[in-house]
């Protein structure tokens, strides 16, 4: 929100081009990027790697500063707005028609995601070190926090749901836990290395919903893929018309669009609202000092109360997903009764 500066975000009473400009800022502070953005300047980044491969197999890696100002290096340029691949790197054929190469960056998400993965690493073989070293002795503050969390996950949510086959399938639902986590926390960090709106990118969050959809069915009981074929249901509903079966192979794959959608709409809900809510200063700028002034009191307040917000949602959606993902996975781990057995 620090970046935004006056001269570019003033809307025009005509909705010109500059409705259009607040707009591309909006979602040029949701989106990925070539470099990370330096707080309180919208035009320096911190550049980072860019390594392509072009139409004749030859690999390029150099900086992006090199290309950050609308520059050209090795025949690869940013393309601008007008472009279908905005944002994006690329370069022309020998025919003149622009492409996109083949794509390795190191951009500002995908340096965000290894953050995360360090942080989350760090943070719980802390936890792991310290009971190595001192036993069964409780850890204190920060240790103390993570423990606690850890605690709360496994015992209140994991284990009561999946009781003996919690071991087997924690690692996976503690880790998505403490994952999503940290990546909501470090995107309401405005400077680095945080900024990055990891969760509120769709790419990250379907990601974690398939895996999540992997580890159902790769895992799941007979019972289970019997009830999705031949459902306990009366036999008109199963034959000659599969009714149920299609009911239950669609449902399948509408819990991990669930998850993807939930995660991915309230974090960027929540990011595009201290964003507008900080723009609203600069759009009302132009109607006198008074006006500016009310609106930046009202403005900062309401920024600052979604951010607060935004701190217990970040939790929050990191439980919703781990609780929603553990139900799924129990659901796939049931057993048939003895009496389902016999019959």
């Amino acid at each position: 929100m620090a970046l935004i500066t006056p001269n570019t975000v003033y809307a025009s009473s005509e909705g010109g081009e500059e409705d259009l400009a607040i707009k591309e800022i909006i979602f040029h502070h949701l989106g990925d990027g070539y470099g990370w953005e330096v707080p309180f300047s919208h035009h320096h980044r911190i550049p980072l790697p860019i390594i392509v491969k072009d139409c004749n197999g030859e690999w390029h890696c150099f900086s992006s500063a090199r290309v950050s100002h609308g520059e050209t290096y090795e025949g690869f340029y940013i393309a601008g707005h007008d472009s279908e691949y905005s944002g994006k790197v690329v370069s022309k054929d020998a025919s003149g028609k622009e492409y996109r190469p083949t794509d390795f960056s190191i951009t500002k998400n995908v340096l965000a995601l290894f953050i995360s993965m360090i942080v989350v690493m760090a943070s719980v073989l802390s936890v792991a070190r310290w009971h190595r070293r001192n036993g069964a002795k409780a850890p204190r503050k920060g240790l103390g926090a993570i423990e606690a969390l850890i605690s709360f996950i496994y015992d209140g949510v994991i284990k009561s749901t999946l009781k003996e086959k919690a071991p087997r399938f924690a690692p996976y639902l503690m880790t998505a836990f403490f994952f999503i986590f940290v990546m909501n926390l470090l995107g309401l960090i405005v400077i680095f290395p945080g900024g990055a709106n990891l969760t509120g990118n769709i790419a990250v969050t379907l990601v974690l919903a398939v895996l999540t959809f992997l580890m159902t069915n790769i895992f799941g009981t007979k019972h289970y893929w019997k009830d999705i074929f031949w459902p306990d249901v009366p036999l008109w509903l199963k034959f000659p018309i599969p009714i149920m079966p299609v009911i239950e192979i669609f449902g399948m794959f509408t819990k991990p669009a669930a998850l993807t959608v939930r995660l991915f709409a309230n974090m960027m809900g929540g990011h595009m609202i201290v964003i507008v809510l900080t723009m609203l200063i600069f759009i009302f700028a132009p109607m006198g000092a008074a006006v500016t002034g009310a609106t930046t009191v009202v403005s900062v307040l309401f920024s600052i109360f979604m951010l607060l917000i935004d701190v217990l949602v970040s939790f929050i959606q990191a439980y919703v997903f781990t609780m929603l993902s553990t139900i799924f996975i129990s659901l796939a781990q049931e057993e048939p009764h003895h009496g389902d057995e016999h019959k």
